[in-house]
């Protein structure tokens, strides 16, 4: 568990700075965007040294972890526009999974 704490430091910054730049459709889809990239990265931790194919799962797995958290933000955005702006949602999601999944190797170490 302490190898997630750098990983949320740098999601928690990320959250804040997508919140002051795009207000609270951006700052849910940043907190959505940091929940899906902890999952992924414990999920593929533990595989890191195991062969191929337990790897590709493991990584596949984190994949989906990161696509169906987005789908369900925009589902969930585009049915309550008024209380989660579409835009400012998938943003703000965006906004702060990219930065982690270019760091990511960083916090599999």
């Amino acid at each position: 568990m302490k190898h997630l704490v750098p990983l949320l430091v740098v999601g928690v910054g990320l959250v804040a700075i997508a919140t002051a730049l795009g207000g609270r459709g951006a700052g849910i889809g940043g907190v959505a965007a940091l929940v899906a990239q902890t999952g992924a990265v414990a999920l593929l931790r533990p595989g890191m040294d195991a062969p191929q194919r337990p790897f590709m799962a493991r990584w596949l797995g984190g994949m989906a972890i990161r696509l169906l958290t987005l789908g369900g933000l925009i589902a969930l955005a585009a049915t309550h526009p008024v209380e989660l702006p579409l835009l400012q949602t998938a943003l703000g999601f965006l906004g702060v999974l990219l930065p982690l999944l270019f760091a990511e190797n960083r916090f599999l170490k």
